[in-house]
């Protein structure tokens, strides 16, 4: 069942804070293998300019994926996640997330679409710091795959002729 329109354009409250600590941006540097010494040491961050290690960029998923949860767990809107797969992801940066940063996310839903039977939802996550400044907006698209179609009744068996 397509979902509804009517809910483009609806924002979810934003998340209670989430502090970026230095150890959480070295963990995810090394899991993504990015050795950038701006993810990991702060001397070489601030001969960059920039006051303490900073986030690879992809970093914030985890935080506006977490809640994009609010959407999705949206009884309302009629979402089944048991359905849904990534689709896309893009970021646009007014600055990089710095160790130290309380984030929030507010989403938003983009748009919903119905594309061959599949449901596409676009969230929009805005970031921003304890001052409300915003660091990132990311996109998040998600579909819910359609679900499969029933298998045909297989047809009843005629009974074979009597012998005389």
């Amino acid at each position: 069942m397509a979902l509804d329109q009517s809910f483009v354009g609806r924002s979810y409250p934003p998340t209670d804070p989430y502090e970026v600590g230095r150890e959480k941006i070295r963990e995810f540097a090394v899991a993504v293998g990015d050795a950038n010494p701006v993810y990991t040491d702060p001397e070489a961050a601030k001969a960059f300019g920039h006051q303490d290690v900073i986030a690879p960029p992809t970093f914030v998923f985890a935080i506006t994926f977490a809640a994009a949860g609010q959407v999705v767990a949206d009884p309302q809107l009629g979402l089944d996640y048991s359905r849904v797969v990534h689709g896309d992801q893009k970021f646009a940066y007014a600055r990089p997330v710095r160790a130290g940063d309380r984030l929030t996310v507010t989403s938003t839903i983009d748009s919903i679409k119905s594309l061959a039977g599949n449901d596409v939802i676009d969230i929009r996550g805005e970031v921003h710091d304890e001052s409300g400044e915003r660091v990132v907006t990311a996109w998040t698209k998600l579909v819910s795959r359609a679900p499969e179609p029933e298998p045909e009744p297989e047809p009843a068996a005629t009974p074979a002729p009597e012998e005389a």
